[in-house]
């Protein structure tokens, strides 16, 4: 899928918005970069259609830059996953204002933990999100993690979000 023609160095008009069916194939094709870097595991089309209501995505001058999910592990437990900005708008604050759509979405629906599995932990830490040890998430490890390929060489970092 061809890269949006953004000019980052614009005055950028940017939202953050739910998802909807006609972001899919973008938001699939930035997940491919970001899984072809092992950056996260990689999601087919068909899971994004199906997981559509968990997205967010930042509209930047009318084109998708970059998206982020809340997936719902327990009546007490979310993770924000699927977080990518595109390339071309790296660094200008989007990852941040997406992971806090999702903490007040999270809020919003009586959550009270929020975790995500990282390579860049000092960005969750600037959010609030402190590094813990991955057994004290087992909904996430037992549920999602022991079908990862990664499984016995994880090298994320476990982040969490204590919700008020």
């Amino acid at each position: 899928m061809p890269q949006p023609d953004l000019n980052p160095t614009l005055s950028a008009v940017s939202t953050i918005r739910p998802a909807a069916i006609g972001d899919v194939p973008y938001i699939h094709h930035l997940l491919e970069i970001y899984a072809a870097q092992g950056n996260l595991l990689p999601r087919t089309m068909n899971e994004l259609y199906r997981h559509l209501r968990d997205f967010f995505v930042v509209e930047v001058n009318g084109q998708v830059g970059g998206c982020g999910a809340l997936e719902i592990f327990t009546e007490s437990l979310g993770e924000v996953r699927s977080l990518v900005v595109d390339d071309a708008w790296k660094g200008q604050g989007f990852g941040k204002m997406l992971v806090q759509r999702i903490i007040e979405e999270a809020r919003v629906i009586g959550l009270k933990r929020l975790m995500a599995l990282t390579y860049v932990a000092p960005f969750f830490h600037k959010l609030g999100f402190n590094t813990v040890a991955m057994d004290t998430l087992p909904e996430k490890v037992w549920g999602i993690c022991v079908k990862c390929y990664k499984y016995n060489n994880c090298d994320e970092t476990a982040v969490l979000l204590e919700l008020k």
